[in-house]
């Protein structure tokens, strides 16, 4: 039964869609609308199987353990998007220093120059 249910959601998000794209002359806010009914008519219809319940539990637990969670301050966001960005500019510096060093040695292995 629940496989049904699931495939009686699926059908109700495909006629949302579907009607969008077959009322084209209606108004946006109408053809908008009829996509939303047909996803929270598959919400409804797919909350009422045992997979859409279960789904439903975990959201809430997920919920409740972001409430949880230790968010860090202003000051430290700060001062790690600074270390960031410190790091970022001191490889760049690397980065171009070892790729400037690799084109001079190979010019010079390899006899050209500049001119």
């Amino acid at each position: 039964m629940d496989k049904l249910k699931i495939a009686l959601a699926v059908v109700c998000v495909a006629l949302g869609v579907g009607g969008y794209y077959y009322f084209s002359e209606t108004a946006q806010v109408l053809r908008v609308l009829m996509v939303l009914g047909g996803l929270l008519a598959a919400a409804g219809v797919a909350w009422l199987s045992a997979p859409g319940k279960e789904f439903f539990a975990f959201a809430q637990e997920a919920w409740a353990e972001a409430g949880r969670v230790s968010w860090p301050t202003r000051k430290e966001t700060m001062q790690t998007t600074g270390i960031v960005f410190a790091f970022v500019v001191v490889m760049a510096l690397f980065l171009f220093a070892v790729d400037t060093t690799l084109a001079w040695i190979i010019k010079l292995l390899t006899g050209r120059t500049d001119g």
